[in-house]
């Protein structure tokens, strides 16, 4: 058993906001169901059980979500973050006003489900890599408007790495910036002459062609975007001992072995953000008072 403790993600300030506006969308008009079926001195205790095997993350937003609504309640988390757990296992649970917990339930679910299920996601692809690779799967910015710090938090419980985190944390010239700069050299140095001197160069290339005029003009991370297995072979033994490279552009679960396999340094997968399912969790509560 573990009492529940704050840790660095509930102390963002984006998550006191977060869970603001996810209460005040459900909340506006009150509960009317609750105010009405349950008396104010009831209590409970709520479990969270996990309905199909995941991966546990979201405790302290679950929690930032109850003790919002009601600081008198008491929050366990029964597992620990980032830990697998099999159907059945009990994850979190709430004990206090029964009014509280029916009020927050679905709220702390919504955002429990949707964390544990991109860290599952994540776990995946990364249980996917081969023993001893230094391959890193990376999410992209293809998050929920609004819950990118939670999507982000789940990748790491996952296992996963952070890309940027927003358009200013570094410098991703893609395609449009090519076209918009007037080519790939063009847009490099225009980086190079700009950027701060901490800060690396990533660009997008789409050909070989594209790879070695990126690699001539100095980029520090090349982005292969939709490259075939035997063209990667090529384009890594040309950025070999030049630049980092990684692979975007919907690498499926199956593939991912090859790819570290073949030595790609990253590969950045938009689906652990986009298109994970919502983990199948459930908030049983029972009366005790």
């Amino acid at each position: 058993m573990k009492q529940f403790r704050a840790t660095v993600i509930a102390a963002l300030t984006v998550l006191d906001e977060v869970v603001r506006r996810a209460l005040t969308e459900d909340l506006h008009g009150g509960d009317l169901t609750t105010e009405a079926t349950v008396e104010t001195d009831t209590r409970a205790v709520a479990r969270a059980v996990a309905k199909t095997s995941l991966v546990a993350c979201g405790a302290d937003v679950l929690a930032r979500v109850f003790l919002t609504l009601d600081p008198a309640l008491r929050v366990e988390a029964l597992v620990d973050e980032g830990e697998s757990v099999p159907a059945g296992t009990h994850l979190w649970t709430i004990e206090g006003s029964a009014r509280s917990l029916l009020l927050g339930e679905r709220t702390a679910l919504n955002f429990v489900q949707r964390m544990c299920g991109v860290a599952t996601l994540t776990r995946r692809y990364i249980s996917a890599l081969p023993q001893g690779t230094r391959t890193r799967i990376a999410d992209t910015r293809k998050t929920t408007p609004g819950l990118r710090a939670l999507e982000r938090y789940a990748v790491r419980c996952g296992g996963g790495h952070n890309h940027r985190d927003a358009l200013g944390a570094g410098v991703l010239i893609k395609d449009n910036h090519i076209e918009a700069a007037g080519g790939i050299t063009a847009a490099i140095a225009r980086a190079q002459a700009r950027a701060p001197h901490t800060v690396r160069i990533e660009i997008e290339v789409e050909s070989l062609e594209g790879l070695d005029e990126a690699l001539a003009a100095g980029a520090d991370i090349v982005m292969l975007d939709n490259f075939a297995d035997a063209e990667l072979t090529e384009a890594l033994a040309r950025a070999r001992g030049k630049a980092i490279v990684e692979v975007s552009g919907g690498v499926a679960l199956d593939r991912v072995r090859r790819l570290a396999e073949l030595g790609v340094d990253v590969i950045s997968v938009g689906a652990l953000t986009h298109s994970a399912p919502a983990a199948d969790i459930s908030l049983d509560i029972e009366r005790i008072g």
